[in-house]
């Protein structure tokens, strides 16, 4: 039965890949299609109150300084609100501000899309905070994601000299996609009994007679954004685990569905954009592919339960169910905790820090590789930039010069994926030797050994990735843990995006080679089996040696 309702998530996103593939290419194709008659009319009035008269193109650099600036207004916004919420409306509990290091932390984590989160939502945020900060934030972060992978798609698939207007892709993503869906998912929550009120926090007597309070507020708005856009932050501290965020299997189905099938759909997309749509099946089924080992070993993992446990002659019949709710059971918990790492959404319904070794390691190599599916546009960013990469390696092998797309890769395209790829291990694994280096690192460490190492590489691991999941065992909010983590997010967010914008950028202008029978072909299986390859291999070189350290070891010596 579990593996049954895994497989049966599995089919419903695998019938959505298709139609939700099409329309995101009717959305950003800037083709007239019938999507215009009913969006454009918000949309011009969007333009006119921005003062975009002029949608034309731009140069990746425009591009790239388009988003950073909008990104940063953004932010500077939200940290006065975080700073000065008391003082602020709809604060029916009373919250006060928010400290500066805090602050600081939860403005770069929303707004680079990871959402990891150092405080606990329904006792550190106001109402108003939670829907002008962070439910905006979660919305506009995706859409600049998402706005990105189009424009990365175009550099490699269109003839010109430009990669899009930001601007425009950045109104689209709201109002055809994000807007609309999520309006829809907040009423099938709303009416599958998750809450949406403005009503202050609960005061309640038990039948024994002890008073109690129960936080509610705007928890559905914020649900179905924080899935929708691959965000991850929870209304409550404890995430999607919280009965009014979660409260059902169905509900749970939703949300897994709700932060994997843009994702998933995206690769079918990037298809109708080179006018081959083998070329979307080739990558969206190493995704898959990649996806189903991952998924496999976490079921497998937590249902085998800890040995340690078992030895002791304690019935395990059930699995390791520790840090996990009853109401899911270990087939959804599995299943919710790949995909919320292979979509770097980052949201929990059970606690990571208490997975078996083998099932931690699930969501850390996920987040390592950060080209399962991915979050809003960055794992088919990343994914191409493997594939770039494996072209790159086919074509020294034959002596020629390589070729994606019609395009020649040559040194300067490279060079920046070069970039992309060793930042992100460089952001992870530094910060990690430096928090143990420190005693401001080690003292957040709760449980010492391998599962603390495993604690720290997680955390910056989540941050890099920009996933915001963590192992909750670490005491992190700390000012070390907000600015470490802070500028992590950061660099984890904005260097692989500029670098591919430079690439596509960089392949937009080349002219365009004709294919010849020397053509290193990349819609058949041979290149599904090179880019899965360039996956593991450059993922197991990088971090196999830190992993081994923490989960690994770990599992070992639970043996």
């Amino acid at each position: 039965m579990g593996i049954l309702q895994i497989a049966i998530v599995i089919g419903i996103i695998m019938l959505l890949v298709k139609p939700v593939g099409t329309y995101l290419y009717h959305v950003f194709s800037n083709e007239p299609n019938r999507t215009d008659q009913v969006f454009g009319w918000a949309e011009r009035i969007i333009y006119a109150l921005i003062g975009l008269r002029n949608r034309a193109g731009m140069t990746w650099k425009k591009y790239a300084l388009s988003f950073l600036i909008t990104n940063i207004v953004l932010t500077a916004v939200s940290y006065l609100i975080l700073r000065f919420q008391n003082g602020l409306p709809w604060n029916p509990n009373e919250i006060g501000n928010m400290e500066q290091t805090l602050t600081l932390n939860t403005v770069i984590s929303f707004m680079t899309n990871t959402n990891l989160q150092h405080y606990s939502g329904e006792s550190a945020l106001t109402y108003f905070s939670q829907m002008v900060v962070i439910t905006m934030m979660m919305f506009t972060s995706a859409a600049t994601g998402f706005s990105v992978a189009i424009a990365f798609i175009r550099g490699l698939t269109k003839k010109g000299t430009t990669i899009g207007n930001f601007f425009e892709d950045f109104v689209k993503a709201h109002t055809r996609i994000f807007i609309p869906l999520a309006f829809i998912v907040t009423l099938v929550l709303v009416a599958l009994k998750v809450p949406q009120t403005l009503d202050p926090t609960l005061a309640i007597t038990t039948l024994e007679g002890a008073a109690q309070s129960i936080a509610i507020g705007p928890v559905a708005a914020l649900e179905s954004i924080k899935h929708l856009g691959t965000n991850g932050g929870g209304f409550f501290g404890v995430n999607s685990a919280h009965p009014f965020e979660n409260p059902s299997p169905l509900t749970n189905v939703i949300e897994i569905l709700s932060m994997w099938m843009l994702p998933a759909a995206l690769p079918y997309t990037y298809g109708l954009f080179a006018k081959n749509r083998k070329q979307g099946w080739v990558v969206f089924s190493a995704m898959m592919a990649l996806f189903l080992v991952f998924v496999s070993i976490a079921y497998t993992a937590e249902l085998r339960g800890n040995p340690a446990i078992n030895a002791i002659g304690i019935d395990a019949s059930q699995g390791s169910m520790e840090g996990k709710e009853v109401r899911f059971g270990i087939p959804q918990s599995a299943l919710f905790t790949t995909v919320t790492a292979a979509a770097t959404t980052g949201t929990v319904n059970n606690m990571h820090d208490t997975l078996t070794p083998l099932g931690g390691l699930v969501p850390m190599a996920e987040m390592m590789l950060n080209s399962v599916f991915g979050g809003k546009g960055v794992g088919l960013i990343n994914m191409l930039m493997y594939a770039i990469l494996g072209v790159f390696i086919a074509g020294l092998m034959v002596g020629r010069t390589p070729e994606f797309l019609g395009r020649k890769i040559e040194p300067r395209e490279m060079k920046l994926v070069a970039i992309a790829i060793l930042s992100h291990a460089f952001i992870i694994l530094v910060p990690t030797a430096a928090a143990f280096m420190s005693e401001l690192g080690k003292a957040a460490i709760t449980n010492p050994g391998f599962h603390g190492i495993s604690q720290v590489l997680y955390e910056y691991t989540s941050s890099a990735a920009n996933n915001g999941s963590g192992f909750e065992g670490l005491g992190d909010n700390t000012p070390f843990w907000n600015i470490t983590t802070g500028i992590v997010m950061l660099l984890g967010r904005y260097i692989s995006m500029i670098a591919m914008l430079a690439v596509a950028g960089s392949l937009v202008r080349k002219q365009w080679v004709p294919e010849t029978v020397g053509t290193f072909r990349t819609d058949n299986v041979l290149f599904w089996g090179i880019l899965i390859g360039s996956v593991v291999i450059i993922g197991a070189l990088t971090f196999l040696p830190a992993v081994v350290l923490g989960p690994i070891a770990e599992h070992l010596t639970l043996r």
